[in-house]
């Protein structure tokens, strides 16, 4: 294993290394390269891993991956219970002093941007308006009402939500929005919080120059959560929880139109296309929050060569022979 010991100009070890992009990118495979490259520990960057019994759904690394490259911050807390992006920032705060402490780098990979902008303590850059999400919200308010979009709103923002009337229809929409767009609460988007330190932080951001390619694999991904038993998963959890469909937990994509499922509001056929519709664009929405990103190396995740390409930015970033 290659050591990193210093930065180029001789300064301290370096803070951190992260790694973003989209779902079905192939951010957890390069990860585990890395990490047995060089002396790295993986911090999860993801919103829907850090629920305990969601594994199917969630893509959560299997036994074998952890075994070989240990993840932090997953399995935090059950499915019944909210996390945030300020909780993030303390909880990843923590462990990245405890890696550094042991001599290790740590190496932030995932997809929840709100998360990264948190530690960046840039909370306030607010994401830009998503149409499609938008126009899906207004059409579950024509069916259902806005006080159904307020209810589920408490559920995921109880603080805006208090703020604002049951009928409130644009400022429920817009803060939805938010929260399915970002990963979290609106109102934690608006809470002033000091950056980490980033000294010497190496930035990847993983972006697919065929979208074709990238919808592929989110394809194939979700029919292969089906094969594996992501019904019976979220079956087994809402006998083992007192789970509702308003919850963070189950607004995950692939978990609440599965959710509709076992409700017969839908069939497999529509299970199927309507949760690898919600990932494609989920993966939009993430590569909107990139494209505006400073600072990141952005590589193609296709290209044939990428994992030496990010090891030699390593090296030449750090000095390492």
């Amino acid at each position: 294993m290659t050591a990193v010991p210093h930065s180029p100009h001789g300064g301290t070890a370096p803070h951190a290394i992260t790694l973003m992009g989209p779902t079905a990118s192939g951010k957890t495979d390069l990860a585990v390269w890395l990490c047995q490259r060089f002396p790295l520990e993986i911090v999860s960057v993801d919103s829907a891993l850090v629920y305990r019994d969601m594994n199917i759904g969630t893509a959560k690394p299997d036994a074998a991956t952890l075994a070989q490259a240990p993840h932090h911050l997953i399995d935090l807390l059950p499915p019944t219970e909210a996390y945030s992006a300020g909780r993030f920032k303390h909880d990843a705060s923590a462990v990245m002093d405890a890696i550094r402490a042991r001599g290790n780098l740590p190496l932030l990979v995932g997809g929840t941007m709100l998360y990264f902008r948190a530690l960046r303590g840039g909370l306030d850059d607010l994401p830009p308006a998503d149409p499609a999400l938008r126009a899906e919200l207004e059409s579950e308010a024509a069916i259902e009402g806005w006080p159904a979009l307020h209810a589920r709103l408490r559920q995921l923002d109880p603080e805006t939500a208090q703020r604002l009337k049951p009928n409130d229809a644009q400022r429920i929409q817009r803060a939805l929005e938010l929260c399915l767009t970002s990963g979290g609460p609106m109102s934690a988007l608006f809470t002033t919080q000091t950056p980490v330190a980033q000294e010497n932080w190496l930035e990847f951001a993983l972006f697919p120059a065929d979208r074709a390619w990238l919808h592929q694999r989110i394809n194939l991904r979700f029919e292969q959560m089906l094969e594996q038993g992501l019904v019976d998963e979220l079956r087994d959890l809402r006998t083992r929880y007192p789970l509702s469909p308003e919850m963070p937990s189950m607004r995950c994509v692939g978990y609440r139109q599965t959710w509709r499922f076992l409700d017969g509001e839908i069939d497999a056929p529509t299970l199927y296309a309507q949760g690898a519709a919600a990932t494609r664009q989920l993966a939009k929405r993430q590569l909107t929050w990139l494209r505006g990103w400073e600072g990141a190396i952005k590589l193609e995740c296709a290209r044939s060569n990428l994992r030496d390409a990010v090891a030699r930015q390593i090296q030449q970033q750090f000095a390492v022979p």
